[in-house]
């Protein structure tokens, strides 16, 4: 057990808004930060803001300011300090070493081409997941009695988490209802630390969730197969998992989701543009 290593949650509701600095928050982004600032206060809980920075080639500090801005003119406050990520690689670091400890990942030397070329079934058509991990084929895998080579400092191979096959992972959605995947077959094994010495998104999210208490993850549903892969990592580290409550995708004028490339939706364009908060806020376009 590993739980003395984690703080418990004492003090009710706790959410959290995670924006990625790597463009300018838009009506999407609001949407979901709304619904999660909604259940928080309606809770009479906290919420608190996550800056997810772990992409060091496209985070810029100058969307880290304006994040910070833009949710302030909003109105949509949160509790406490803002938890950086990248601030926090020693944190990961140590659980990726727990996970090591327990035999649960092994290094992938293939590459995501690899991968891709190689995956058994094709994808399943679902717009939402369209930027998901394809399928790792159970042949790249290491026996699983091959000996595990040791972590080196710095990680510079991929390492992903063996995901038992066959295992149904099921959670009830806050919103949108049970869901239900089966690991080896919906999704494969997955990466949770990178070659260039970075934790993946699927750990950071879990450890920090762990770590502060989050009660309720409120965030959108391009990342629902994302919450099966983290369910395993709570059961890897013998912890508990949070609530979920994922919102409905945003769409613009033509039926598609709203992305950071639509500049024209971003908060900093349409405050330019003379819209108040309550206009952004309540967005139906």
């Amino acid at each position: 057990m590993i739980s003395s290593s984690f703080p418990t949650n004492n003090q009710g509701y706790c959410g959290r808004m995670a924006p990625s600095p790597t463009g300018y928050l838009h009506v999407g982004h609001v949407q979901t930060f709304k619904v999660a600032s909604q259940r928080a206060r309606s809770a009479q809980g906290r919420l608190l803001l996550r800056n997810d920075d772990l992409d060091r080639v496209r985070c810029r500090s100058i969307y880290v300011d304006a994040i910070v801005e833009d949710l302030t003119w909003l109105g949509l406050n949160w509790d406490g300090p803002i938890i950086t990520q990248s601030s926090r690689i020693d944190r990961y670091r140590q659980i990726l070493a727990v996970l090591h400890g327990k035999g649960l990942i092994f290094p992938c030397h293939r590459s995501r081409r690899d991968v891709m070329e190689a995956a058994s079934a094709p994808h399943d058509g679902d717009e939402s997941q369209s930027n998901d991990e394809p399928l790792y084929p159970v042949a790249f895998r290491p026996p699983i009695e091959a000996p595990l080579p040791p972590l080196h400092t710095p990680v510079t191979e991929n390492w992903r988490l063996r995901v038992p096959e066959g295992l149904a992972v099921t959670f009830n959605d806050r919103c949108s209802g049970m869901n239900t995947k089966v690991a080896g077959i919906d999704f494969g094994d997955f990466l949770v630390w990178r070659k260039d010495d970075t934790p993946s998104y699927q750990l950071a999210t879990v450890v920090d969730d762990i770590d502060f208490g989050i009660s309720e993850v409120v965030r959108g549903a391009d990342l629902i197969k994302s919450t099966f892969r983290q369910l395993l990592l709570y059961r890897a580290l013998q912890m508990p998992s949070p609530a979920f409550f994922h919102c409905p995708l945003v769409r613009d004028s033509r039926g598609i989701r709203l992305a950071k490339r639509h500049d024209s939706l971003s908060v900093r364009a349409l405050r330019a543009e003379g819209f108040k908060p309550d206009d952004v806020l309540n967005w139906t376009r």
